[in-house]
């Protein structure tokens, strides 16, 4: 299903008791951080949705940790569960060799093609331009101070809108912004990300400033969207497209060529000016530590549009399980049709939550030829945001990634280390705060792969231990009556 906003899906939420109203009055200054904090990392079905619709100092209810479990991810998504995504794309991907003899197979997947393709529909009215304010007050918006340290209020679920100067084409990334007063914040573009090229593009043509627009609040196909790692030349609004199976609605902002979401709860419109720097941070990161203070550009603020009575998307991030896990958990399952595409060895990935989106990748692969592990591990490092992945685990086949317990059975067990460990030096995330070298250092690949005799190994490899099937189903017959 596509939800029509943001609104539709609260109440899907609630409809199905995945959402608590919190009317006790909160702050957004550390408070709402601490008791999501709490509720994210609750068992047993306690961890739910937060709308809190009495917020401190605002008009605004405040609406976290939406998509804090695989359920509510699902659910934002529109599936029953993540891997159904990942199915749809493996059949878009197995296009048939078009001969007279399959002609039937082709023409079965053109109905899959054109639900494939949704493009952007741009209309003239729009509920996020319900009330227009260009005396702009950011005040006004509950933004959370979310840890002790930080550097002040942050922005934290934002879309933010760019066209980049050269092309025109749009990117949509989401970007913390930290609030400096009434009219200006923060645009945290690490380096690596396509906003921050759109930015330095616009400063070698010459430019003075580059229009950004930033919504808040939108249907959680377009915020999950604007967190996909996807190749430079793909629209975002074009894959939320192709995620909900139906358009997305655009308007065109009041003050900037710029189209952002009909339906989002608030949009920012602004401009980045080209020489402008300001220190932004300290910041308590989805890492679990606080990434430190730097110099970012600057975001004026000309305009604010919103719905009436909007709400305010947020989210925190701290130490895992919180809800950006499960945004990286659903960008795993989605993406790996992809990745088996370009390397189809691969079976399964598993990105555990603590590792946290770019610490740890486990890979397990159908080994056919000796060192195998390697050209993944390199292969896996060449691709996007995969440059940042500090740590690459690759097992056999039949090994159950998702089974953290048989992973590390296995590479506790299986690996040499003088050969088994594959050390690199290359780009790492900007968060990362182990490095002695900000934005790159060491990786580590570890092959916990059967180690085959062409790789060195002289020994024989022993058998696993593992019962005969005669004897597991003499036992399973008998299983009723042993009262066990």
């Amino acid at each position: 299903m596509a939800y029509k906003d943001l609104r539709e899906f609260v109440e899907e939420l609630n409809s199905r008791g995945l959402l608590q109203r919190i009317t006790e009055e909160v702050d957004p200054y550390l408070e709402i951080t601490e008791i999501t904090d709490r509720v994210s990392k609750m068992t047993g079905g306690k961890n739910k949705a937060l709308l809190f619709e009495n917020v401190k100092g605002s008009s605004m209810p405040v609406l976290i940790n939406a998509f804090g479990s695989m359920e509510r991810m699902a659910l934002a998504l529109g599936v029953n569960k993540l891997d159904d995504i990942a199915d749809e794309i493996r059949s878009i991907l197995k296009l048939p060799y078009i001969s007279l003899q399959n002609k039937l197979s082709v023409v079965s997947l053109i109905p899959k093609l054109k639900n494939a393709i949704n493009f952007p529909k741009y209309v003239k009215d729009a509920p996020c331009q319900e009330v227009v304010e260009k005396d702009v007050d950011l005040d006004k918006i509950p933004i959370l101070t979310c840890w002790p340290q930080d550097g002040g209020p942050f922005v934290t679920l934002p879309l933010v809108f760019t066209k980049n100067p050269k092309t025109q084409k749009r990117n949509v990334g989401m970007y913390r912004l930290q609030k400096y007063d009434k009219k200006t914040t923060g645009m945290h573009w690490h380096i690596h990300k396509n906003g921050a090229e759109n930015f330095r593009d616009m400063k070698e043509a010459g430019g003075e400033r580059i229009e950004a627009a930033v919504a808040i609040g939108t249907d959680p196909v377009l915020t999950y969207a604007a967190t996909a790692p996807l190749p430079r030349d793909i629209d975002e609004m074009v894959f939320a497209g192709f995620l909900r199976h139906k358009s997305v609605e655009m308007v065109k902002c009041k003050t900037i060529d710029m189209e952002v979401p009909a339906c989002a709860e608030i949009i920012l419109e602004g401009y980045v000016a080209a020489n402008e720097l300001r220190r932004e941070g300290p910041f308590g990161d989805h890492t679990g530590y606080y990434s430190l203070a730097d110099d970012y550009p600057v975001f004026h603020v000309e305009c604010i549009t919103h719905r009436k009575n909007p709400i305010y998307a947020a989210t925190v991030v701290g130490k895992p399980p919180m809800e950006d896990c499960y945004l990286a958990k659903a960008t795993e399952r989605i993406f790996l049709p992809l990745l088996q595409q370009m390397l189809p060895e691969i079976i399964d990935i598993n990105m555990p939550l603590e590792g946290v989106f770019h610490d740890c990748i486990i890979v397990s692969i159908k080994k056919s030829y000796p060192m195998q592990a390697r050209k993944v591990m390199h292969a896996l490092w060449g691709m996007g945001q995969m440059m940042n992945v500090k740590m690459i685990i690759v097992v056999d086949a039949h090994i159950n990634v998702q089974d953290l317990s048989e992973v590390w059975w296995r590479v506790y067990n299986n690996i040499d280390a003088s050969c088994d460990l594959e050390i690199v030096k290359g780009p790492l995330d900007v968060l990362d705060h182990s490095s002695p070298m900000a934005k790159w250092g060491s990786k580590l690949g570890i092959d916990a792969t059967k180690t085959w005799p062409e790789e060195g190994h002289s020994r024989q490899w022993p058998d696993e231990a593992t019962m005969t099937q005669e004897v597991k189903k003499i036992v399973d017959e008998k299983w009723a009556r042993l009262g066990l």
